[in-house]
């Protein structure tokens, strides 16, 4: 029996509301908040989030709350659902809410804009450090966990013992969780992996083939490997269900915002056409921005990574990008 018996999951897109699906399917008691009182309260009614995930009905543990203060009040754990760019300004409305101690679960995938800061160092700063954090990670598209289809996460803290609570309330019916102290290599394969599936979305949108999506790939997790690496992670992380399995569940399906987002921009629509035509935060648009920054300030070569902020900022056609990287020098594999 999982000690975290009742949790609110703050973030009521497509995936917070598929964990907090999972959740309630374990028998958590789980409160679903997001900033819409009014699609909230539609949810309620609906017994599903209709607009994210259609035909997906909530658990009878899964109850969506429009007041926030209400939605935390007394619960074991808060999880984050939301994205990068939006998880300090969630933590400082929750900080007079919630007591000093409670943990924390953050579900985003990226880095924070401008400071390029880790999430788990932004709740630190935002929350305070005296409470445990942990990061849920892994290649998980939200309407399949919400549908119940077998699927498995990693969850990272340092605080070992706060992610085996953290798996214990979510594994099960079919959903597996795994643990790691590794927080660095669970979020540099959860950010860098959004960029990347940006690069194999051009890449597949031009009609370049398997062995180019295939190439750029291992490739990509070769870049990620360097940055986690000089960050302190390990990289048996990014062989795992963080690093691997996210990066290739995330580039090879259209299920995945950040690969939808590529194939648009080698149809020649523009990064804003693109981003309205998907509807929802393209994670690895703003995130391009800072692993560049953050490989730049480190000394660390991420070739693709870099093609990839040329399209998107510098207006780099996506043709001259592909140029750029077969027309690199040799090198070593393991270089």
């Amino acid at each position: 029996m999982s000690l975290l018996g009742k949790v609110a999951v703050i973030g009521a897109g497509s995936y917070g509301t598929a964990l907090a699906m999972q959740l309630a399917r374990q028998g958590v008691d789980t409160r679903l908040w997001g900033r819409d009182a009014e699609a909230l309260n539609t949810m309620a009614e609906a017994g599903e989030n209709s607009r994210y995930l259609p035909g997906c009905s909530f658990p009878e543990a899964l109850k969506p709350i429009a007041d926030i203060a209400t939605a935390v009040d007394g619960v074991d754990a808060i999880l984050l659902a939301v994205p990068s760019h939006a998880l300090r300004a969630a933590c400082e409305q929750l900080k007079p809410l919630v007591r000093e101690a409670l943990p924390v679960i953050s579900a985003a995938k990226g880095l924070e804009p401008e400071s390029c800061k880790f999430g788990h160092q932004v709740i630190a700063e935002a929350l305070g450090d005296e409470r445990p954090v942990a990061i849920i990670s892994g290649p998980t598209f939200a309407k399949e966990v919400a549908r119940g289809i077998p699927s498995a996460v990693t969850i990272a803290s340092v605080d070992l013992s706060f992610a085996e609570h953290v798996a214990d309330a979510m594994h099960g019916a079919g959903f597996r969780a795994y643990t790691t102290d590794d927080v660095v290599g669970v979020q540099i394969g959860g950010a860098v992996k959004n960029v990347l599936a940006i690069g194999v979305g051009i890449a597949d949108g031009l009609g370049l083939g398997a062995n180019s999506r295939a190439a750029l790939i291992t490739r990509g997790l070769a870049e990620m490997g360097r940055l986690s690496e000089d960050l302190g992670g390990r990289s048996e992380t990014l062989m795992g269900l963080a690093g691997m399995g996210d990066l290739v569940l995330t580039c090879t399906d259209d299920q995945s915002r950040n690969r939808r987002f590529g194939l648009a921009l080698a149809r020649g629509q523009s990064v804003d056409e693109a981003q309205e035509e998907i509807g929802q935060v393209v994670e690895g648009y703003r995130v391009a921005r800072e692993v560049r920054e953050l490989a730049k300030a480190r000394g660390i070569d991420m070739p693709i990574t870099e093609q990839v902020y040329q399209v998107l900022y510098e207006g780099q056609a996506p043709v001259a990008a592909v140029l750029a990287l077969s027309s690199r020098p040799q090198r070593a594999e393991s270089d």
